[in-house]
């Protein structure tokens, strides 16, 4: 029976769903959003953490700062209210209400950049608001995820060494891309593993990570607007591009198995669905790593509105019910007992 003292003592490292009945493909999805903050963003937070603990960076008066579309925000602000720290989260119009409200009721301050950079978009805004306030005053602790070597170290160490554990025989690694830090601990771990791994990062259409145009991108998780600083492409053995309707299909697939996920689990499970169904391919053993669950997205991802305006009636097909007037032919109305509506007396 585990029992912990802190939220960051607990995160489960070997849970996976095959995939295979769902998606047709011999695919192993890695779950990593079991633990208190809810994604694998725990791991790098608490690295970070406690590696500038051990230099003696963080003091009683420090203010930890960092940039974040969601999920490190939140892993920041578990830790921070855990240790007794301040947190001052820098976000973007694009982080889900659901998760800013999370960080908010773990006492982290949430700024939200509502105009993007002329030149590095809503990064380069968040990261240019970061440096003014670390300009202004010397309280403010910045860990950078973008450049802190801590990040995919967390991945090196514990990520990669668990998959590894439960599949011996594996063949290739699904890995989504955005700070590269999970792709690069990975990456590094499995080029001196005992046998060869192919490694194939998963982007999103619009990022510039891997060299592509820039684009309009509404799903926070992956891709950038820079290049990442801690991307070593000579690790990576291919990367792909998910355009974001494919990641909302194969979110909304997913669900109807009763698999709620993140969108950036469904940029991945589509862009390894696709890569294992292209050519004729053996019999592989394939991991992709699932970041985090999907309740942070019920008002972007699975809100049929918010779907329809930026994607178009058409992204989902017949798979989901996109209006309160199919929704009303479909169910049957209930109504409530007689004698109750005329007692005028509540349960």
């Amino acid at each position: 029976m585990p029992v912990i003292s802190d939220p960051y003592s607990f995160n489960e490292e070997d849970l996976y769903v095959d995939l295979r009945s769902i998606c047709g493909q011999p695919l192993f999805l890695k779950c990593e959003g079991f633990n208190f903050a809810g994604s694998i963003k725990l791991k790098p937070a608490r690295e970070m953490v406690e590696a500038a603990e051990r230099a003696g960076v963080i003091t009683p008066d420090s203010v930890l700062l960092e940039s974040s579309s969601g999920n490190m925000g939140v892993a920041m602000s578990v830790i921070a209210a855990s240790k007794g720290y301040r947190f001052l989260c820098v976000t973007d119009s694009r982080c889900n209400l659901s998760t800013r409200l999370l960080m908010e009721a773990l006492g982290a301050h949430v700024h939200v950049v509502t105009e993007p950079s002329p030149h590095g978009g809503f990064l380069g805004a968040r990261l240019d608001y970061i440096r003014r306030q670390c300009a202004r005053s010397g309280r403010y602790v910045w860990l950078s995820q973008y450049t802190n070597a801590n990040n995919w170290k967390a991945h090196y160490h514990r990520t990669a060494p668990a998959i590894a554990r439960s599949f011996p025989g594996l063949d290739v690694l699904f890995v989504g891309a955005g700070t590269t830090g999970t792709l690069m601990g990975c990456a590094r771990w499995f080029r001196h593993w005992h046998r060869p791994v192919r490694i194939v990062a998963v982007d999103t259409v619009g990022s510039v990570t891997f060299g592509g145009a820039p684009g309009r991108r509404m799903l926070p998780g992956l891709g950038m607007s820079m290049q990442p600083p801690l991307l070593d492409a000579s690790y990576v053995d291919e990367a792909i591009e998910v355009e974001e309707a494919d990641t909302i299909r194969a979110c909304h697939r997913l669900a109807r198995h009763g698999f709620l996920f993140g969108g950036s689990t469904g940029t991945v499970v589509s862009g390894a669905v696709d890569w294992l169904a292209r050519g004729d391919r053996p019999a592989l053993t394939a991991v992709a790593i699932a970041p985090d669950l999907g309740e942070r997205y019920l008002d972007t991802v699975y809100q049929a509105n918010w779907i329809r305006d930026l994607y178009g009636d058409a992204v989902l097909g017949d798979d989901v019910v996109t209006s309160d007037a199919q929704l009303r032919t479909d169910v049957p109305e209930t109504r409530p007992a007689s004698s109750a509506r005329s007692s005028g007396k509540r349960s």
